[in-house]
């Protein structure tokens, strides 16, 4: 009976060791899978509010600054903020904002009559860091709590004791940047007189006023160093969210359709980006002129996001934009901006042959078209990409991997007696050629991210590079390392003349090519660059060197005497 009793004690032992194995394992498992239904089930609700809110609203796990919810008033780490009108809500206050709180209105509802202002637009609590009272002019937001006012479109202060009755129905002025704001009333005028159709624009307000340069804000959020995504919620809060597109969702062409509401040779374009989206933007812009909208054509400025910026850093912009610069100033700096012409080449690659039935390649030329090593190693940086794009998110790691492909061709050196394999012609003259790895065709005064390459060391004296002459420069370079001694001035590079056209000709063996950055391998052909157009850029002057203030100065006197 001992003997019995012992095992079934040490079976019930078993079966409750078994017992407690499985719970610890599988009570876990259960939990987690729970947590995560329930949060799948809370991001489609969120989604969902988010779809169908007229809020721009984004979920962010942690706030950039001290944040209270505009609803509950309660102190929040994490939750929703709206990108056009600043309000920031807590995941459960979600729903209620939406239906307590309206957005920036993109265009004023039409009673039928013709409005020329509006009131203020008050958001209460988290107010931008060191903002100063509009009334006493004293700091607001200091007090660890939701409090004090902020309007969505001036972007005026106001503290909670000093808000008054008649601040709520002021007429808004649109602060600092009203010269650059689309004011919703204005939308709804101009729509009603199309409707009527009416041509008499001149009686609009702020149509009719003298100094107002509307802005449409162009960014690419894949350029560069991905941050697009930022610099669109940025604008969007300074600016009418209809000024603001984002360029993955859609065309230039389709957006610059909104330069034919406003007035003629005033708007101004910030393009976000690097240079493939400049050209981009400047082809929709060579659209306009074909579809007979010229006057409506507008005027250039760049943020440069992208790996090389050689355009925007010819035009003052920088070699790159980090963040660096509050968005205040970059709209400072383009209502500042003066307006200056950059030419636009038409580059004509026809294969030999005989039985050749395809049309010859047409690209449009801004920066500079190159054969050779610094073509080949675009071409291979392109072709990594293409397989790992997420690897090339940060503009570092993309100059780390052009560096790494220069090294590779140092030693490799692919691009070899390319004198031999071909012809230069300018200007209908046969250049004869030294012993060359690369010829490069430049427009603009950088190439390479950052080198003046015609001046090269600065010791030698030549006519300066200018964008907006007509001329071309056309230099050669011994190989990799030559580029390198070039870019770091501890050497020249080959001068082989200027040119209002170019004419190569590849005779035998593939080549890399590049125009803008864009390379690809080449067979024998025939390569022509002849001139296209103007395009109307914005030139910043706070960026120049010795060189481009020359360059400009040069360029803005020969205008005025034309």
């Amino acid at each position: 009976g001992e003997a019995e009793l012992d095992a079934s004690s040490s079976v019930v032992a078993d079966w409750s060791l078994v017992f407690w194995t499985l719970c610890s394992v599988i009570l876990p498992v259960l939990i987690t899978l729970w947590c995560s239904f329930q949060r799948s089930r809370r991001q489609v609700l969120i989604r969902d509010i988010f779809r169908k809110s007229k809020h721009d609203w984004h979920y962010t796990d942690l706030f950039g600054q001290p944040s209270y919810c505009c609803v509950c008033a309660q102190h929040i780490l994490q939750g929703a903020f709206c990108n056009c009108c600043g309000l920031r809500v807590s995941e459960g206050c979600l729903k209620k904002a939406d239906q307590l709180f309206l957005c920036k209105e993109i265009m004023m509802r039409s009673d039928g009559g013709a409005h020329s202002s509006m009131p203020h637009h008050w958001i209460r609590g988290n107010v931008p860091l060191c903002s100063c009272c509009m009334i006493c002019k004293q700091q607001c937001g200091t007090q660890p709590k939701l409090c004090d006012y902020r309007c969505v479109w001036c972007q005026y202060t106001v503290h909670d004791e000093c808000m008054m009755d008649y601040l709520k129905t002021e007429e808004c002025t649109f602060g600092e940047f009203r010269d650059l704001i689309i004011p919703p009333y204005y939308l709804s005028t101009m729509n009603q007189i199309r409707k009527d159709k009416r041509t008499n624009y001149e009686k609009v307000v702020p149509y009719c006023r003298k100094h107002w340069m509307p802005v449409i804000i162009l960014a690419n959020t894949r350029s560069g160093n991905n941050m697009g995504e930022t610099l669109l919620g940025e604008f969007k809060i300074l600016l009418n969210p209809v000024q603001v597109f984002d360029l993955s969702k859609i065309a230039p062409a389709k957006a610059l359709q909104l330069c034919t509401l406003l007035p003629c040779n005033a708007v101004r374009v910030l393009v976000c980006g690097g240079d493939g989206t400049v050209g981009w933007v400047l082809d929709a812009i060579d659209e306009m002129k074909i579809k007979g909208q010229e006057r409506y054509i507008p005027q250039v400025a760049i943020l440069p996001l992208g790996t090389g910026n050689d355009l925007s850093n010819t035009l003052g912009w920088g070699a790159g934009y980090a963040g660096e610069v509050p968005v205040e100033q970059i709209l400072r700096n383009v209502m500042e901006a003066d307006g200056i012409k950059l030419d636009r080449w038409k580059v004509q690659v026809t294969n030999k042959g005989y039985y050749n039935l395809r049309k010859p390649k047409v690209f449009t030329m801004n920066n500079y078209f190159s054969i050779g090593p610094d073509a080949l190693m675009a071409l291979n940086f392109h072709a990594h990409r293409e397989k790992t794009p997420s690897l090339f998110s940060s503009r570092i790691i993309n100059k780390a991997v052009y560096f790494f492909y220069g090294t590779k061709d140092c030693l490799v050196q692919e691009c070899k007696d390319l004198n031999k394999k071909v012809e230069l012609e300018l200007d209908g003259e046969r250049i004869e050629l030294p012993n060359l790895e690369g010829i490069i065709v430049l427009n603009i005064g950088y190439w390479g991210g950052g080198c003046r390459l015609w001046e090269g060391m600065g010791d030698e004296p030549y006519p300066l590079a200018r964008h907006d002459d007509g001329l071309l420069e056309v230099v050669g370079v011994h190989g990799s390392f030559h580029c390198a001694q070039i870019q770091v001035k501890l050497a020249n590079p080959v001068r082989l003349g200027q040119a209002h056209t170019v004419r190569l000709i590849l005779k035998s063996s593939k080549m890399p090519m590049q125009v803008d950055g864009e390379p690809w391998a080449q067979g024998p052909c025939t390569v022509t660059i002849t001139h296209k157009t103007h395009a109307l850029m914005l030139y910043h002057s706070g960026e120049q060197t010795d060189d481009d203030a020359s360059s400009v100065s040069d360029s803005r006197t020969e205008s005025q005497t034309k």
